[in-house]
This record gives structure tokens, C-alpha cells and sequence, in this order.
């Protein structure tokens, strides 16, 4: 690898590190909600291990070697600085990657899945770690990995052995094809796979690495009763697959404490049940039981404390289908819930307004729980702007979810943020209302965009939710629909590693298509309900779509040219977005420059043009990926593979511009929770690398 192409895998100089902000929020909890609230943080961020372990081989020896550094100084870096001979910027530069890192929960970020290395050489960090014989013993373990770029592709997460990933750990030889033979074979023994790894052994056969606490639990709590399985067909036949209880034991373990405690001081039945049931999941590695604590959290409306915890989204693995730990703690931000009640309430009218007929529809839109939190605590790789969960298609499909906005993420901004890409002629504009659109964005993405539509399935062997005596036209041939789900399919397993980023950008064209209704903007406080395309209304509606050309661009930093591979789910949905954009004309949406180097380059939407031209662009589009994801059918993937190929203008002319504008993405420094004279009170930190670490040193529970 170039020295140029190594700079771009640099740490940044430094990482943007925002103070995630609740005191005001915390403090007007009563005494159970705060100690209900401190349970749940100490079990989400007992799994920080757990994710270290699924990025990298080396993240968890590189966690413990800062945690280490930091406690072996007291967190005075002036110590290390003198006793090692290095200098003020070699220590600003060990400190940003150990922010970064943190802040990312690996050494792979968690938007992009690209690895970073630090600015720091290596004969320098070696000094570091001699300051502590415990760091220096450390250090040993990772120092080769640290900094090796020579394989290009272990740059990048991805399926092995071209790319790098730890949810197939000790594999350098495992295919994509045995990943998705085996997946195959569990999903037909209905074994969910979201808690598990798969390791394959050097006789050819396999292990399944299951989450939890106990080593051998009863086969009462299990999901198989079976211990092991001869593989029947594909590239695995014939093979061993065997389970293996017991992974991440310890951090399961204390997780499982901490829940208890949790279900104490539960507030009521439901949050009762519901920890009940992730203990049985935690212990046993019971993928069934957490399924049903999901059942119990979306009937908990309205809680003053809310969260959720488990192996959740399944963006980094490339199969689609092996969850990161994810879990947060949140206190209401009633205010702001007020103004998302008034959009559940209104979702059964603005549903018929999606461009696909009432048969790719749930026959029931079922009313979710939809609220604007304020994080407490949010463990995992990194924290997004709004979740829409269950993603259990069992429980969305037909009983219901839940959706939240993150009020504190939301407004989190850094003093003096730069902006590329918007024209100074829209600055000041964008700046007065990006967050404000965003919210309006997130708020149609999570509510019906992840929450509408309906897979047409065989729920069973001659079972259907719809008619197939009389299947429902397909608005995009003008046919019958001929293909469906069939019974054990899932949305996860017929779109697989795709599946992630197809539907974000389903979900964010859903908010590019409501978002242009004047009434659903005076929901969130914009207007009176009348067109007002140059009013408050027609200003948030443009730097909606703005923001997105702007995203789209930006994206650009998220793809690795070599092997042709976005590394963001989110970020290839938004390209895509760019790319439909962009069909609309050149006097409706165009990326402007006039330098050869790009180093100039903007987005340029003509506002009066947005609901004549690019509405109906948008609409066409999300028109095919519902149809499409809802008839199981593969013209999708086709299709959004085309979508989000990068040609040689995007590759070579806007991306290199894209990387030489790019701004830290930001890190958030999170507060703890302690008990002083027997109350539980709020530990705050300062937004510094050091404030950063010393809130990890003090969460660090095993």
C-alpha cells in the first residue's frame, strides 16, 4: 500500500469528541427509575467485550492495553510523556486513536467498517507501552496487527478470506458459500443465528459459537435439542456442525446480574417479563426467549425509562444475519413525544399516499410506541440518530414495534462544524434548519418507513397472507406477482448481506416521499398544512432533500475502490438516493464544480423543482424496492446492486474530493452512573480523549 493510500486509514487529527448531554433528563427520575436506569447501563456496557470481539482479532488486546496505560498514570498523561521521551504530538496522537477507538468499540469504524491506524509510528507507541510493564505485556499481543496495511482487503470488513471479520473467528479458509450453506441448514432447523459465530475447524467441519452464560444449559432452555448435526448439501455436505454453548460466558454473565437487579426495580409487569425473559436468553443462549422479550417491550407504552438490549442489528456481518451487541438506556423527552404521537396517529392516512397499492401493505398498520429520548447510555459500536426495532419480522409483521429518535444524538454538534458540499449561497439556511429536517427525516425513515409495507408469504405449507387464488398485481409489469416468501424464509435470508442497506434506503426514500406533504410537516411544528414552498415548511423541506444530495456525496468516503465494496449500509443507501437524484436533470439536481481536482464541488437542487421533479423520481424507485422486497424477488438485488455500482467518475474524480474534505465523524463521551451515600447519582466527563477513556476505565465491569 502507497503512503498516499495509507493516509486515508490515518486516525483523525483529532476525532470530534461531543459530550452526549442528560443531567436535566436523569435528575427527574425518581429514586427506582434511577436505579432501574443504572442496572441497565452497567448490562449494556458489560457487552463492550462482546463487540470488541466481533470486529478484530486484535480490538479487545488493544481496549485493555489503553484501559491499562490510563490506570497505570492515573490518567495524567504528562507522566508518560516524561518518563518516555515523547513528545506533546505524540501523545495528542496516541490519545485521538485511543478516543477514536473507543469511540468505534474497535479499530474498524463503525460507519464505514474501515480500519484506522494511528498517527503515532510504531517504534514510538512501543515506548508508550513500556511506561507500564502491564501495557508493555499487552502490547505484545497486538503490536504486528496494529499496524499492518500490506493485505489491502483486510483494510475492510467483509466475507474472509479477502476481507477481515471476527464473527468467523480462527477461518482464514471459510467461504461465503459455506456461510450461507450452513445458514441455510440452521435456518431450517429454526435456529436464529443473531447470538452466535461460526468457526470452521481444521478436520472441515464446524462449530457455532452461541452467547451465553451457562457452558451446557438444560435442553429444556434451548432452542435445539440437539447438541450437533450432520450438514446435508451444498459445499458443507456431509460435514460436522456442532454447538458450542458458553461464548462470551463472563460478559453474559454479569449482564445477567445486572438484568436482575434491573427486573427489581422494573416499573411494571411488562419490563418485568420482559428482563425475565432477556435473563432466560442471556443464560442459555436462547435465541426464542429473546424473540419474546420483544413481545413484552412493545407492549411497555409510554415507559419514563426505556431501552433494549441484545444482538441486535446485523449490518457488520457480511452474511446480514450474526447481530452486534447493542443495548441503551433513555430517559422520555415528553415534549418532543408529544409532536411524534400526533404522526403514529395520523399514519393510517399517510400510508395510502406510498406509491404501491394497498396489497403490498399490512392489512393493519399497527400503532407503535413512538418516542424522543434522551440517551443515558448506548453501548455498541455507534450510536444512530433513530432505531426502529423489533427487526424479529415475526413480531413487526403482525403485533407491532416500537420507534424512538434520539434527541441528544440529534443535537449533538461541535462548535464550528465545517459543512462541504452545500453552496455558500445555502449555508446559512442549512445550518438554521439541518437538524430540524433531520429530525423530520429520521422521524418518517423509523415511523413508516422501517414500519410499512408487507411481505406477501406461505407462513407455512399451503398457508398465505394474501389470496393466491387471486395473487396482486404487480404495479411494476402489470402482471401477477409469481413469487413470494416461502415457508421459514425471512426477509434476512432471501436478501442476506444485502438486506441492511436495501432497507434503509427503502426507509429513507419513505421519508423523501412524505416529507414534501405540507400537512405532515406542520405535525412537527413547520406551516400551517397549505403549500409553502418559500415559508419555514418549504426551507425544511429543501435542506431535507438537500442534506440527502449532501449524504449522498458524502458517502463516497464509505467505498473502497479496490474491491469494489461500500462499507456502510447507510451510505450506500444514501448514494442511491443520489443516483435517483440525479436522473431528474441537471437543472433539477447536479453535483457543481469548476476546479479540475473537485476541491470545489457542491450540490445544487432547484427548490421550485423538488415536488414536479424529484418526488416522482423517488417515488418510482421506492415503488420497485417495496414491490420488490415484498415479493422475495431477485430483479431487487439486481436492481440495487446497478444502483449503487460506483463508475469511474464517482470512483476516481468525486471521491478523492470527498476524502479531502472529510470531517471526523463524531465520537460521543457518554456519563456513568455511580451509587454515592447509598443513591444513585450521575458521573459527568469532559469531551476529551481523556474524559473519553476515564469513562471507559470506569465502566469497565469485568
Amino acid at each position: 500500500m502507497d503512503a498516499r493510500t495509507r493516509s486515508q486509514y490515518l486516525a483523525d487529527d483529532p476525532p470530534t469528541i461531543v459530550c452526549l448531554t442528560i443531567k436535566d433528563h436523569f435528575e427527574a427520575l425518581n429514586e427506582q427509575e434511577k436505579k432501574y436506569s443504572a442496572a441497565i447501563s452497567k448490562a449494556c456496557f458489560a457487552g463492550t467485550r462482546v463487540v470488541l470481539r466481533s470486529i478484530s482479532p486484535e480490538s479487545e488486546d488493544l481496549y485493555d492495553f489503553i484501559i491499562a496505560l490510563h490506570k497505570s498514570c492515573g490518567g495524567d498523561y504528562t507522566k508518560v510523556k516524561a518518563s518516555t521521551g515523547l513528545s506533546d504530538h505524540d501523545m495528542k496522537d496516541y490519545l485521538s486513536y485511543a478516543s477514536q477507538f473507543l469511540g468505534n468499540a474497535g479499530n474498524y469504524k463503525s460507519f464505514g467498517d474501515s480500519k484506522f491506524i494511528p498517527r503515532i509510528d510504531a517504534t514510538k507507541f512501543t515506548k508508550l507501552a513500556k511506561f507500564s510493564p502491564e501495557a508493555a505485556k499487552i502490547h505484545e499481543q497486538f503490536k504486528d496487527a496494529l499496524y499492518e496495511t500490506s493485505k489491502a482487503g483486510l483494510m475492510h470488513l467483509g466475507y474472509p478470506p479477502t476481507h477481515l471479520t471476527n464473527y468467523y473467528p480462527d477461518s482464514p479458509d471459510i467461504t461465503k458459500e459455506e456461510i450461507e450453506a450452513v445458514s441455510e441448514f440452521l435456518k431450517e432447523k429454526k435456529v436464529l443465528p443473531e447470538n452466535t459465530r461460526l468457526r470452521k475447524l481444521a478436520s472441515g467441519d464446524y462449530e457455532l459459537l452461541i452467547s451465553s452464560a451457562q457452558n451446557d444449559p438444560a435442553k429444556a432452555n434451548r432452542d435445539a435439542e440437539e447438541s450437533s448435526f450432520v450438514l446435508e448439501s451444498g459445499p458443507v455436505k456431509g460435514k460436522k456442525l456442532s454447538l458450542r454453548f458458553g461464548d462470551h460466558a463472563k460478559e453474559m454473565s454479569t449482564i445477567v446480574t445486572a438484568l436482575k437487579e434491573a427486573k427489581e426495580n422494573s416499573a411494571n409487569d411488562h419490563q418485568r417479563s420482559m428482563h425475565e425473559e432477556y435473563v432466560k436468553s442471556f443464560e442459555s443462549g436462547s435465541m426464542a426467549a429473546h424473540v419474546q422479550s420483544q413481545r413484552h417491550w412493545i407492549k411497555d407504552k409510554g415507559p419514563m425509562v426505556e431501552s433494549n438490549i441484545g444482538f441486535i442489528e446485523t449490518y457488520r456481518d457480511p452474511a446480514g444475519l450474526r447481530g452486534e451487541w447493542e443495548g441503551f438506556v433513555a430517559m422520555v423527552n415528553k415534549e418532543r413525544t408529544r409532536t411524534f404521537g400526533e404522526l403514529v396517529e395520523s399514519a393510517q392516512k399517510q400510508i395510502p399516499k406510498l406509491p404501491w397499492p394497498a396489497e403490498f401493505e399490512k392489512d393493519h398498520f399497527m400503532s407503535p410506541d413512538f418516542t424522543s429520548l434522551e440517551v443515558l447510555s448506548f453501548a455498541g459500536s455507534g450510536i444512530p440518530a433513530g432505531i426502529n426495532i423489533p427487526n424479529y419480522d415475526s413480531i413487526r409483521q403482525s403485533e407491532g414495534f416500537k420507534n424512538v429518535s434520539l434527541g441528544n444524538v440529534l443535537s449533538a454538534k461541535p462548535p464550528n462544524e465545517k459543512v462541504p458540499f452545500i453552496k455558500d449561497a445555502d449555508l446559512d439556511l442549512y445550518n438554521r434548519y439541518s437538524t430540524q429536517a433531520f429530525e423530520v427525516q429520521v422521524g418518517l425513515h423509523e415511523l413508516l418507513g422501517h414500519g410499512c409495507g408487507k411481505l406477501l408469504q406461505e407462513t407455512e405449507p399451503g398457508v398465505y397472507n394474501f389470496d393466491i387464488e387471486n395473487p396482486p398485481m404487480n404495479p411494476i409489469t402489470g402482471d401477477k406477482i409469481t413469487s413470494w416468501y416461502k415457508p421459514g424464509e425471512t426477509w434476512g435470508t432471501v436478501f442476506g448481506g444485502l438486506g441492511p442497506s436495501y432497507e434503509e434506503c427503502r426507509a429513507e426514500c419513505v421519508a423523501m416521499s412524505l416529507c414534501p406533504d405540507w400537512s405532515i410537516l406542520k405535525i412537527f411544528g413547520f406551516g400551517n398544512g397549505e403549500e409553502d414552498i418559500n415559508g419555514e415548511a418549504g426551507d425544511i423541506l429543501y435542506v431535507a432533500y438537500l442534506s440527502m444530495a449532501r449524504a449522498g456525496v458524502a458517502a463516497l468516503q464509505f467505498y473502497d475502490v479496490a474491491s469494489s465494496k461500500w462499507g456502510q449500509a447507510h451510505c450506500q443507501a444514501r448514494y442511491a438516493i443520489l443516483r435517483i437524484f440525479l436522473t431528474a436533470g441537471s437543472d433539477v439536481c447536479s453535483l457543481d464544480y469548476e476546479k479540475a481536482d473537485l476541491s470545489d464541488l457542491t450540490v445544487k437542487i432547484d427548490r421550485s423543482k423538488i415536488i414536479s421533479h424529484l418526488k416522482p423520481k423517488v417515488d418510482e424507485f421506492l415503488q420497485k424496492l417495496n414491490v420488490y422486497k415484498a415479493t422475495a424477488s431477485n430483479e431487487g438485488k439486481t436492481m440495487y446492486q446497478d444502483i449503487t455500482s460506483v463508475d469511474d467518475f464517482f470512483a476516481s474524480k468525486v471521491r478523492p474530493a470527498v476524502l479531502a474534505a472529510a470531517q471526523p465523524r463524531k465520537v460521543f463521551v457518554q456519563a456513568n452512573t455511580v451509587v454515592a451515600d447509598g443513591k444513585v447519582v450521575l458521573k459527568e466527563y469532559e469531551p476529551t480523549a481523556e474524559g473519553m477513556i476515564q469513562s471507559y476505565v470506569d465502566r469497565d465491569y469485568i
